[in-house]
């Protein structure tokens, strides 16, 4: 009986006559990278069934396989079977919403217990011989969709998407106080506040933020105005909306390391309630969605 190959594999038709296999790749969106662990590292090229290495000239109509070494968790990375909320899973990614007081990956502070914990066991249950690529971080304490890659080569594609802004998230809070414009851009660049290895701040040496935001609705909660808004990234910044939202005037609701009080919810008021973006593979276009939390929920009565 035949064992499965573990590895991943893709594969291409080539579109050029005479064209170098090395500059299809390239087009084809292969990194440097993973052309060198294919090298090195256990993987294969191989042109109409046939291996080939990257000074192979392309026919018209050749059938190209991509086959990539098999991946290795990282260090330190331990591997826990426990509950994934899974919104979407196919050969290329995971979509899974996350809970509040989880965090995405494992700190100092969380070794254990984290989303990229558990699906590192999610994959070793399917035999996948990979680790868990995380595409869209959230910060422990925010609830919501997040994609994990299942490949290298699947994180590179997220990537590039990323970069060229074609992935977008959007998420909504509660903030204190009553936010006056019903919508507005927040551009102002964020670094980390040198008297903190945690805290970030709007400062002029930091990097390009910019954050849509919109009104949903003001409203009073014991006598406390809060309004609750719909954010729109369009960069991804560590504690991109916190601190955007913090140097508005208007701290989220239960984040007391930018200022907001934890007398009304124990963690920051704040949800990705959508995830859009084109399949790394097939380039159709995927839209997610997830209803607020109940905590979140309870706020707006």
């Amino acid at each position: 009986m035949n064992k499965i190959d573990p590895r991943f594999t893709v594969q291409f038709i080539a579109q050029k006559d005479g064209q170098l296999l090395r500059e299809a790749l390239q087009e084809w969106r292969i990194s440097k990278r993973a052309l060198t662990a294919i090298k090195f590292d256990g993987g294969l090229l191989t042109v109409n069934g046939v291996e080939r290495n990257v000074r192979y000239i392309l026919q018209l109509g050749d059938c190209v396989e991509v086959t990539f070494p098999p991946e290795e968790k990282s260090d330190g990375l331990a591997v826990e079977h426990g509950d994934l909320t899974i919104v979407y899973e196919d050969e290329a990614i995971l979509v899974v919403d996350k809970p509040a007081h989880q965090n995405t990956i494992p700190s100092r502070e969380h070794p254990t217990g984290s989303i990229a914990n558990m699906v590192c066991g999610h994959f070793q249950q399917q035999g996948l011989a990979s680790t868990a690529h995380i595409v869209t971080r959230l910060d422990r304490d925010t609830s919501g969709l997040l994609c994990i890659a299942k490949h290298a080569h699947i994180h590179h594609l997220t990537g590039l998407a990323q970069r060229s802004r074609e992935i977008s998230r959007k998420y909504e809070a509660i903030v204190h106080g009553h936010v006056e414009q019903d919508s507005q851009s927040i551009v102002a660049p964020i670094g980390r506040n040198e008297m903190s290895i945690i805290e970030r701040e709007v400062r002029a040496d930091g990097q390009y933020a910019h954050t849509d935001v919109t009104v949903l609705k003001r409203f009073f909660l014991d006598s406390e105005p809060m309004t609750y808004i719909r954010l729109q990234l369009h960069t991804g910044r560590t504690h991109q909306i916190r601190v955007h939202m913090a140097y508005l005037g208007h701290p989220l609701v239960g984040d007391d390391l930018y200022g907001g009080s934890r007398r009304s919810i124990d963690r920051q008021a704040l949800h990705c309630v959508s995830l859009d973006m084109a399949h790394p593979l097939t380039n159709e276009p995927l839209q997610f969605t997830s209803m607020l939390t109940n905590d979140i929920l309870r706020l707006l009565g």
